[in-house]
Parts: structure tokens; sequence; C-alpha cells
């Protein structure tokens, strides 16, 4: 009943009125809500009402992923936002399947409809396969929003029972998220890993999205792996078949910068020079910290530690640069004096092989003054340690 009643109210948005009065409720502030309710429920239906606000508050929270233009003409359900894909990392994707010559996709676990829209407006033919019926229906009136329904076909379906024969490629998006949320077993994903590679195999190519903590080990010897970065933020990763089996890879968006992985031993350790470089995310989860150290000339400052450590000042995407100059064993005390010393009032706080959380950090040093720097908590050569420096 609970569906039904969601489907039906879900419809009425549909409607002049429901459009008309998503449009008024564009920049409305849910601070706001109760008094903003009252007014429109002399005015409207109850349920248009508690369906409207209820997506207004999703497509505000979904700008963030979509952006304006598309999120307030787009529909959304709570998991459909805090699931799709982000609209710059699908567009991505979906120029690869492009420049593979793929024309069409079977977009099995589509979801509210995120890659298939990408993959519509890079020219590919769509069929969007979900099994929710709300969610299906979201997705099929997103496809309209954008006027893009004559390139995506969604249909309410288990995707274990498509036929997906006729289309050049399948991308598979399996669920990830269970009642008690994230799931890390790719077996227990729905469906599960092993049945997302047997229908990656069907087809000539093939993209899975999983999630970017898969262990290396569970990569298909012929699959290529991808982790994808977005403004330093590592989003997900991505197998591929047809493409080229066995590779590692990072790509960092926007660009895209894609980092290929050689095989490289990891780097030795060394002492700490004039600069510390810090990989982007993606660089860490592909494993090719070897791959940027070789580029920057660079050492590790501890086996353990993805801090990459060198002389010289070399720009590259892959790791952001730090200009280093103190390296203090680990104590408080002798923080907060050389902070207090040096007028440090904006700390940034990084820490990677350190138990010390950043908040708890700046509470007890206090710092305070007109300058700015940033203190990175790890270990040297297996001591723990404090470096401060500036952005290079």
């Amino acid at each position: 009943m609970g569906r039904v009643t969601d489907l039906v109210r879900f419809s009425t948005l549909l409607t002049d009125e429901g459009q008309a009065l998503l449009a008024a409720l564009r920049d409305y502030d849910p601070a706001q809500e109760l008094a903003v309710a009252s007014r429109l429920r002399r005015e409207h239906p109850v349920g248009l009402v508690t369906a409207a606000l209820t997506q207004a508050r999703l497509r505000q929270r979904a700008v963030a992923k979509f952006g304006a233009a598309d999120a307030h003409r787009m529909f959304f359900t709570p998991n459909g936002v805090e699931q799709a894909t982000r609209s710059s990392v699908a567009a991505y994707r979906a120029g690869r399947f492009a420049a593979l010559g793929v024309r069409s996709v079977a977009d099995l676990c589509s979801g509210i409809g995120g890659d298939a829209i990408a993959l519509a407006r890079a020219g590919i033919s769509v069929l969007a396969v979900d099994r929710d019926p709300q969610t299906a229906e979201v997705a099929r009136a997103n496809a309209e929003a954008l006027g893009l329904a004559e390139l995506i076909e969604v249909r309410c379906a288990d995707v274990t029972e498509i036929d997906t024969g006729a289309y050049d490629a399948v991308f598979v998006d399996p669920a990830r998220r269970g009642g008690r949320g994230r799931i890390f077993d790719p077996e227990a994903y729905s469906p599960p890993l092993s049945w997302a590679i047997g229908a990656a195999r069907t087809r000539p190519h093939a993209a899975l999205k999983i999630a970017p903590g898969i262990p290396h080990e569970a990569v298909p010897d012929d699959a290529e792996a991808e982790w994808i970065s977005d403004g330093g933020d590592v989003k997900e990763a991505v197998l591929w078949f047809g493409t080229r089996p066995g590779t590692v890879g990072a790509t960092l968006l926007p660009g895209p910068r894609s980092l290929t992985g050689k095989g490289l031993p990891d780097p030795g350790v060394r002492e700490v020079g004039r600069f510390l470089y810090e990989p982007d995310g993606a660089v860490i989860r592909a494993h090719l910290v070897a791959e940027v150290a070789e580029e920057l000339d660079g050492g590790l400052l501890d086996e353990t530690i993805a801090y990459i450590t060198a002389d010289e000042l070399r720009p590259t995407p892959y790791a952001t640069a730090y200009e280093i100059t103190d390296e203090l064993p680990f104590g408080l005390k002798k923080l907060k004096a050389l902070l207090r010393e040096r007028e440090v009032g904006n700390l940034t706080v990084k820490k990677r092989g350190s138990a010390i959380e950043p908040e708890e950090l700046r509470r007890k040093v206090k710092p305070k003054g007109p300058n700015a720097a940033t203190v990175f908590l790890t270990r040297v050569a297996g001591a723990p340690t404090m470096l401060i420096g500036r952005p290079a």
C-alpha cells in the first residue's frame, strides 16, 4: 500500500499543478517548512503539498551532484540522491563508452537515471532497468524532463532476467547499501559482483561500478580497473571489460587526467626533503603512488604511509605539493610553542598513520594569530613525527 501511495503522490508532481508548485518551491527555506506547508495546504491537496515539499528538499540536495540547471528539472527519491553517480563522473564514463564506438547500452540497476542521462547526452541509446517501480517512474520522468525520452527506454524489471544481446555494452551499478548501511562484501551487492562480471563478459564492452575500497585481488584478470576522483574526492571504482585487460589506472576529474600503472615496485624510504606531496585519493586506491614518486624523483616518508617527499618542486596533477619548514618529533607542547611563535591561527591538520584526531589537536594547541600553516601528523621511518609547512 505504501508503494502505491508513493507512486500516486509522485504522479501528482507531473501534473501542471504539481509542476507549478515545484517551480514556486525552488528556493524555499526548509527551516520555514511548517509555515510554508500550512500556507500551501490552504490552496492545494495535502498529498500534493507533502510530495512537493519532499521533492523540493531532494532537488536542493541534488544540486551538488547534478548542478542547479538539471537538479531543479529532475525528480528524485531519497536513495536516488544518495546513490546516483555525480554528473561529471557519469559524463566522463559515457565519453569512454562513446570513444569505444558503443551506440547502445543496457544500464542495469539504473536508479533514477543519472548514468542513463549522461549516456543519452553522448548520443548513446539506453535501456534503463530498475526493479523498484517508483525508481523506474522517476527515471522515466527524468528522461522526459531533460528531453531525452527518445534515447532512454525505462523498464521496471529484475536485471537478472534482462536479455542484453541486442546491446553493444552493459553498464551495471549494483546496490551497495542494505538495511544496515554500506555493504563491503562484493558478493553481498545486489546483484552480486560475480553475476555482474558474468553479464559483462557477454558483451563486447562493459563497465561495472564498484566501491573504491574493493581489494585489488578481487579484480578479474580480464578487466581494467579504474579509480575515479572528482575535485580530490574518490567517488568510485570501475571495472572495464573489452578495453585493456589487467590495466590499473587512476582518473582525476575535472580534466580528465589519467595515470596508468607500470607495475613499479614500492618507492624507497628517504629523509624528509624540502617538499611533501600528498597523492590524490584515486592514485592511492589504485596503488599508483610509486608511479607518482618516480615522476617526482621522490621517496616515501615511511614504507606504510602514502606521503611522498622530494627535494624539488615539480607540478603534477596527481599530488598536492607542500613546502616543509619544520620537522619535529610528535609532541603537543612543542607544536603549541612553535605555532604561538609563528602566530598561526589558521591551522590545517592532515594525518596519516597517527591516532590523534585533527579536531582534538586543534582544541589542545589553540591556534591564534594572523598566519596560516599546515601540520602533518605522520610517521617518518617509523617514528611519530610532525611536519609543518604550507602549500607550495
